[in-house]
């Protein structure tokens, strides 16, 4: 499941969330109650917002072992660098 920030302009805080990414938190009284918290100060229908956050990217490349290539600028014929083909 991924982790969401919320943020509330009436009260200037920032939230943590884990919940799936078809489920939508629009106020200030659903995101303390999803994460169990009280609401504080804060009336329950103020708006929150899903801050926008950067993702772990894996490249394809990086999960193969490759390798490295010949040292001559090419596959050296037969094999004789010690890479075959």
């Amino acid at each position: 499941m991924p982790t969401y920030d919320y943020y509330c302009d009436a009260n200037g805080e920032k939230v943590e969330v884990f919940h799936p990414m078809n489920e939508l938190i629009s106020n200030w009284g659903e995101l303390c109650s999803k994460v169990n918290r009280p609401l504080g100060d804060t009336a329950g229908n103020e708006p929150v917002r899903r801050l926008i956050s950067s993702a772990a990217v894996i490249s394809s490349t990086s999960l193969v072992d490759s390798e490295p290539a010949c040292q001559t600028g090419g596959c050296c014929p037969g094999g004789s660098c010690g890479f075959n083909e």
